[in-house]
């Protein structure tokens, strides 16, 4: 079994290295066949290892170690318990279904077999990350993910908004990583080790000891170390305020977007605090801190998806939105609603995504759901799959989407931690603005009058089947993944019974008795049908059904209401549409004050003092004295005969000076 450890992440690099580095020798088919390959021995070998997990075998050991440094061992190691076979199960799988959407989405483009390995490193750097058992290889994972996703965000570098993207995610993201790195640091520093298994062992001990941040001000270690390492998880989870690069992220292709906002990168942080459950649960102020951020993410953020207009930034908002509610799942010490839910959206937003895709393929890369319209009859495969992704985000019962988004809320309203009033407002009317920018979506790409035909007229696009500049459905290889993401998004809600109430996750996340809200909830659970029937008398179902009639009549019966919403609303519009106006602050802020502090070294530092001092100063300084010195070079012998008394007249005077000191009494 720990042979089939190793394949799990090593399948996705070998197709990696060999899409990569033999990306100008190789075919397109060759490239993607090794890849997907790759992907599909991983799978298969993650469903293997789940369904030993799910028998009860765990394992938790190193693979090598990679240096000593005194009594601290820095080891590479796997742990599998059942929250890393879940991750890895899910990461697999939506990876697969991603690298064979691609081979549709990228066909034509020149850096295919580049792309290939790309999304395969992407994986692997994930893969590594679930399955790591200490703190180092944790970082190892997290930090690959990071640069793989600059890379692929920027895949297009010849667009500069491109590259104008994946510079913003590197730095953003390294605003959180400096927070975690300081949180893994003081982990090492009082614990002396990185090895989870160790840490969370001695955690109860250290639970009571301090540290001064500020001299005389005495704070909890774990709540400032479960601080810093949720700061990691706001950069990676895109959390607020450091959400502001998931959206632009968008500039990446389609199976990328699909790839961070679904099942890789952004549910690392997710993933990080329910492995750090036992230093969270020793710290009341940091699960408060982390349900108030994912709260005012979740609707705040939810509200930005309402004005937008292109199609993947709906589904990129709705990303921020619902990794808000995981994030808020996770202070009430709903650990396992928060991965379930995880796993649920892994599942029907890569189906949104990717039929997002779909749609942008069909009308030649037009995005703006304002040249869209009609496209149901056009697109029927993506257009069905579309709509069970777009129910089961809404949350209506018996899909996916549903059972994991009703459990937080409810969660959150039986939580005990402060600021659980707040977070449950947040969530709950989230619902609504969900259901209404779900599909608001839906309306103006499927439904109402068709705009495209002017922008397919305007781009001569008419292809070689004869449909003249019309939309067609995409080839299997793109909606064949779709199919096969509806079917979970459906159906992986129905587990929720040996999930969250059966202790599925049993020892991977622990959570006190007093905080466990989940085993209130267990009292109550009479099985699917039974969530689904009392559900139909609950708020969050009636606020769902109120933002989907809300969106079918706004822009299917009367879709000159919002025109008039907008201008009767302008100030608000205006806040939304400038998404609160972070991205101006932190331009302003961050990167105009590095600009005024790299203008003052350079015109203060480089060219006053450098060049100014050290560079021209010092040959003026040879200048001048070469000046004066040719004064006394004149060729007459009563200058030279001057010139030698004032010097011997200075050493003597030097001598006598030194004599005086040396006999001076002290």
């Amino acid at each position: 079994m720990q042979t089939l450890y190793l394949i799990i992440p090593l399948a996705p690099l070998v197709g990696a290295l060999v899409a990569g580095l033999l990306c100008l020798k190789i075919s397109n088919r060759a490239a993607h066949s090794v890849a997907i390959f790759g992907m599909l021995v991983s799978t298969i070998a993650a469903a293997v290892v789940f369904h030993d997990v799910w028998q009860g075998h765990t394992y938790n050991g190193p693979v090598y170690t990679w240096l000593t440094s005194g009594d601290t061992k820095f080891e590479i190691g796997f742990l599998i318990d059942r929250l890393s076979a879940l991750m890895m199960l899910v990461v697999a799988f939506v990876s697969l279904m991603v690298h064979v959407y691609t081979i549709g989405y990228m066909a034509d483009d020149p850096g295919y077999n580049r792309f290939f390995s790309y999304i395969s490193l992407f994986t692997f750097s994930m893969l590594m990350l679930v399955m790591s058992n200490n703190f180092l290889q944790l970082f190892f994972g997290w930090e690959a993910v990071g640069l793989v996703s600059y890379l692929l965000i920027g895949f297009w570098y010849t667009r500069e908004t491109a590259i104008y993207a994946n510079l913003k995610a590197f730095l953003v993201n390294r605003v959180g990583d400096f927070g975690f790195l300081l949180g893994i640091a003081l982990v090492l520093m009082y614990f002396g080790t990185l090895d989870y298994a160790t840490v969370f062992a001695n955690s109860g001990t250290l639970s009571s000891n301090t540290i001064e941040i500020v001299s005389g001000r005495a704070w909890s270690l774990m709540t400032v170390i479960c601080i810093l390492l949720f700061i990691g998880a706001m950069g990676k989870s895109a959390q607020f305020p450091l959400h502001v690069w998931l959206p632009d992220s968008m500039e990446g292709p389609t199976p990328i977007s699909a790839l961070i906002h679904a099942a890789t990168m952004v549910t690392a942080g997710i993933f990080m605090v329910a492995r750090m459950s036992p230093l969270f649960e020793l710290s009341e102020t940091a699960r408060s801190v982390v349900m108030t951020i994912g709260a005012i993410t979740a609707l705040f953020m939810a509200l930005v998806a309402i004005v937008q207009n292109d199609i993947k930034r709906v589904v990129a908002y709705s990303t921020l939105s619902q990794l808000g509610y995981m994030t808020v799942a996770l202070g009430a010490s709903a650990y396992a609603a928060g991965i379930f839910h995880l796993a649920t959206h892994a599942f029907f937003k890569a189906l949104l995504f990717l039929g997002a895709g779909s749609v942008i393929i069909a009308l030649h890369h037009e995005q703006d759901m304002r040249k869209m319209g009609g496209l149901a009859k056009y697109m029927p495969i993506t257009y069905a799959t579309m709509l069970i992704g777009a129910i089961s985000s809404a949350g209506i019962p018996g899909f996916a989407g549903f059972f994991s988004k009703d459990a937080i809320i409810e969660t959150v309203q039986l939580s005990q931690t402060p600021g659980a009033g707040f977070a449950y407002f947040c969530v709950l009317s989230t619902v609504f603005v969900t259901a209404f920018y779900t599909f608001r979506l839906l309306c103006m790409t499927f439904h109402g009058k068709e705009r495209f035909e002017a922008h397919g007229s305007a781009h001569g696009n008419h292809d070689d089947h004869g449909h003249g500049g019309k939309p067609h459905e995409s080839p299997p290889v793109v909606t064949v993944p779709l199919i096969l993401l509806a079917i979970p998004s459906i159906a992986a809600g129905w587990l929720i019974g040996p999930v969250l109430f059966g202790g599925y996750f049993g020892a991977s996340i622990v959570v006190a008795p007093a905080h466990d809200v989940l085993a209130k909830m267990a009292a109550e659970f009479h099985g699917v049908i039974g969530m689904m029937a009392h559900a139909l008398g609950t708020a969050p179902f009636w606020l769902a059904l109120a933002g989907i009639g809300t969106a079918g009549y706004l822009y299917l019966v009367r879709p000159d209401l919002p025109d008039v919403v907008r201008r009767k609303f302008q100030l608000i519009y205006t806040i939304l549409e400038r998404k609160y106006g972070f991205d101006e602050l932190y331009s302003w802020l961050f990167a105009g004050g590095a600009r005024l502090l790299g203008t003052g070294l350079w015109q203060r530092g480089d060219v006053a003092v450098i060049d100014g001092i050290f560079v021209n100063g010092s040959a003026r300084m040879v200048g001048w004295t070469a000046t004066v010195i040719r004064q006394f070079q004149s060729g007459y012998i009563y200058h030279y005969a001057f010139v030698m008394i004032v010097g011997v007249l200075a050493l003597l005077s030097i001598w006598w000076a030194i004599s005086v000191l040396q006999v001076w009494p002290r």
